[in-house]
């Protein structure tokens, strides 16, 4: 499978680094989080909406609204490993003690409540889609990018994002996984400024970083090419100097 980008904006939150000028300090190392750090406060979600959103949504809508307030995007697509699971996780922990389920838990806890928050606290009908597919997620959502865009959406917004992972789970990963909150956020137009080619994996190895992590710091490094690791498929990236 190939695809083919122009990157015109993006914005990204994780521990510790919100600012583009943090990014750009981060991407001149290796690709490390200090996981320590604490988030950066919202600026543009109304605070009523960041109450109701777990860390890693309200990245997501956050980033998602810098990048509105400043571009203009067509239709949107949210991509995500593992969802809402901290509002999963306590809703099956009140139901196996036979507990009242909290609402806000209960209303926030599907798939597509970040990229639903987003466009209600813009105020903007847009197309929007959201999707999981393991590891493979940010390049998936590529995918539905290439879709969108052959549909005619010429700007396309891609946020990658993930909450922290509740330490019930932590037993169940790989020991470098990544569990803290972060979001990344691309505007997206048809081009050949980034492209990629799919091959298979020899080797079954999943990065430390979430695939958007990865790719965002090649971005800004500058990197002529870089590969981001998949569970069926390796992703091959070039980038063609304007």
């Amino acid at each position: 499978m190939r695809l083919a980008f122009t990157l015109l904006d993006w914005q990204a939150m994780a521990p510790g680094l919100n600012e583009q000028a943090d990014w750009q300090q981060w991407a001149g190392g290796p690709p490390n989080l200090d996981v320590s750090q604490p988030m950066a406060k919202t600026r543009f979600l109304p605070m009523m909406t960041a109450r109701r959103l777990m860390g890693g949504s309200r990245a997501a809508v956050e980033s998602g609204l810098a990048l509105l307030q400043r571009q203009r995007v067509d239709a949107i697509v949210f991509s995500s490993r593992h969802g809402e699971l901290e509002r999963n996780l306590r809703i099956l922990t009140s139901l196996a003690r036979e507990e009242d389920l909290s609402p806000t838990d209960f209303a926030m806890s599907v798939h597509n409540a970040a990229v639903g928050s987003l466009t209600i606290a813009a105020a903007k009908a847009l197309v929007s889609t959201s999707l999981s597919a393991g590891v493979d997620s940010f390049q998936q959502g590529l995918v539905e990018v290439t879709a969108l865009h052959a549909a005619g959406y010429q700007q396309v917004l891609l946020v990658d994002f993930d909450g922290a992972i509740p330490e019930f789970y932590h037993q169940h990963l790989p020991a470098k996984m990544l569990r803290s909150p972060y979001a990344v956020a691309l505007l997206l137009a048809a081009g050949d400024c980034y492209r990629c080619e799919s091959t298979p994996v020899a080797q079954k190895e999943e990065g430390e970083l979430p695939q958007s992590l990865l790719f965002l710091h090649a971005v800004l490094a500058e990197a002529a090419t870089f590969t981001l690791k998949g569970d069926r498929l390796n992703w091959q990236w070039t980038r063609r100097d304007e």
